[in-house]
């Protein structure tokens, strides 16, 4: 059976910062984010979506276990890293609603929630009067030596959800890898959606 989507804004999500916590340390030390994360840093980091009138959760939930989430809130109200890349090219920041993060349980993909991630994302972006969306991913090498044979990268999928790269747009930030010692800066490619 297919997972329940539920749509939350702002402090709708405070019950459930623990299990999105979690969700997204476990999703995340997997290809290509490779991130050795903690429990009290992406608590931390949800609060800012929680604390915003603006922001979007999207739930996908099995009975009461959440196996996916995605995330979104006006770009002006993001990390000030993620807002630089588009201060320096002119953009209005007000004009654009900046896709957090996607994740989702290895058992649940394949079966159309990332389309249903999207679809949420962007209606709650329009019902907000923004007529531009966006997000980023991280750049890894082609030969990185932690690459999965076989990988297929998102970039048809977002493609066909009308996202097109801007190679004009990077953000960098640092974090610990799995197989890391300590954090390196990675390069945060941004796509964008024009309406």
């Amino acid at each position: 059976m297919a997972p329940t989507i539920r749509r939350l804004c702002g402090p709708e999500v405070v019950p459930w910062l623990d299990r999105l916590a979690e969700l997204r340390m476990r999703v995340f030390r997997d290809w290509p984010y490779l991130y050795d994360g903690s429990p009290d840093y992406e608590r931390q980091y949800l609060e800012d979506y929680a604390s915003s009138a603006h922001s979007v959760i999207v739930l996908a939930l099995n009975d009461t276990e959440v196996v996916g989430c995605s995330s979104g809130l006006p770009l002006q109200e993001a990390d000030p890293d993620f807002q630089q890349p588009f201060v320096t090219a002119g953009f209005d920041r007000s004009e654009i609603f900046y896709f957090g993060e996607s994740v989702l349980d290895a058992a649940w993909r394949g079966q159309g929630l990332g389309h249903r991630f999207f679809d949420q994302r962007e209606a709650h972006a329009n019902n907000l009067g923004f007529p531009h969306t966006c997000f980023c991913a991280v750049k890894r090498a082609q030969d990185h030596p932690l690459r999965p044979a076989g990988y297929k990268p998102l970039d048809q999928f977002w493609r066909k959800r009308g996202y097109l790269p801007r190679p004009d747009l990077q953000a960098f930030f640092s974090w610990k890898d799995i197989d890391q010692n300590h954090e390196t800066r990675k390069t945060m490619q941004f796509w964008l959606k024009q309406a």
